[in-house]
């Protein structure tokens, strides 16, 4: 039996997730991860202030990775 870093055999519930959700056929009929224009044939106002949400996040992703990479340079002496 295969054993996690801890060295104990998995669980019920590890073994039932694995066997459920590391299936390429479940993964197919969920579809795929990324849709291309994921708001199509809404009015343009809404497709615009969707963008600019986006755009925002993404925004916050990069500052927030920015400051963490400060962080850790900070910490780490670089």
């Amino acid at each position: 039996m295969l054993r996690n870093k801890n060295g104990r055999k998995p669980g019920r519930f590890s073994r039932w997730l694995h066997r459920t959700f590391d299936d390429w056929s479940f993964r197919y009929l969920l579809g795929p991860a990324q849709v291309d224009k994921p708001v199509d044939g809404t009015a343009p106002a809404t497709r615009e202030r969707w963008e600019h949400d986006l755009e925002h996040r993404k925004d916050y992703t990069r500052e927030q990775r920015k400051r963490k990479r400060a962080a850790h340079d900070r910490s780490s002496g670089n």
